[in-house]
């Protein structure tokens, strides 16, 4: 099915679905932001930042337009398919007004924490947008800058002015802003999408730990895999591998 025709068959379900709300204060440059692959065993954590067009009303019963149609679909991705998500993350970016996508790594990861790690992403996306938001709404109950300020001493250093940029924008953490806001829907899609892009390369390098199909998440076959081949330098050495961790050769 082509996107016309996948989004034409949206609009019965558009007209008895509300949609997420557009924005949460600023209807033209508000971004949102979301990570994914927090809690794995391997890979980075992926972050995405973006803003989105302004939702056209629907208060008039006239036919909807694509961008009605697309934000309609936008979802949690976690209650997305990986098949949806793959066919909605290239209509979103080119949807977006500006879009931006951060990996961090398993060693900076174990070396600053999985928290710090996922702001970093974060903030790092929202350095790469273009033009700047005027605010900013993230998914969880985290402030995008921590009481202590910004003092990464791993991965991507901040400049003075990039870190004068990240503070001057005022922002919102939404608990469960996934499920509620447009923007950190699409944001959480682009964001999975592009990890498991990343774990689905690696896996080719690995192919023993099955990610193409975990994606690093601590299921039952990659800790088996784990037991059985040892670690690799995609593997958080942070976290609990296994249930009874021990220490591994490296």
């Amino acid at each position: 099915m082509n996107n016309a025709g996948y989004f034409s068959f949206c609009y019965t379900f558009v007209k008895i679905k509300l949609m997420l709300s557009p924005y949460y204060l600023n209807p033209y440059l508000e971004a949102g932001t979301d990570e994914a692959g927090r809690g794995c065993l391997a890979g980075p954590v992926t972050a995405a930042a973006l803003i989105l067009p302004q939702v056209p009303t629907f208060e008039e019963d006239t036919l909807i337009d694509s961008i009605e149609n697309l934000y309609a679909l936008i979802n949690d991705s976690k209650q997305l398919s990986e098949k949806a998500r793959e066919k909605l993350s290239p209509i979103i970016e080119k949807t977006a007004i500006s879009f931006a996508i951060t990996h961090i790594e398993s060693i900076i990861i174990d070396e600053i924490n999985i928290l710090n790690a996922s702001l970093k992403a974060m903030q790092e996306c929202v350095l790469k947008l273009n033009p700047k938001p005027e605010y900013i709404i993230v998914d969880g109950n985290r402030p995008l800058i921590q009481k202590k300020g910004i003092v990464y001493k791993s991965g991507k250093i901040f400049s003075e002015e990039e870190k004068s940029i990240l503070q001057s924008i005022p922002t919102t953490s939404i608990i469960k802003g996934d499920e509620k806001f447009l923007s950190i829907a699409a944001a959480s899609i682009l964001a999975k999408t592009y990890r498991e892009a990343y774990m689905n390369e690696i896996h080719e390098e690995f192919p023993m730990y099955n990610w193409k199909k975990n994606k690093g998440y601590p299921t039952k076959e990659h800790r088996e895999a784990i037991r059985k081949y040892g670690i690799t330098k995609y593997h958080r050495l942070s976290f609990r591998l296994m249930p009874e961790q021990y220490a591994f050769d490296l």
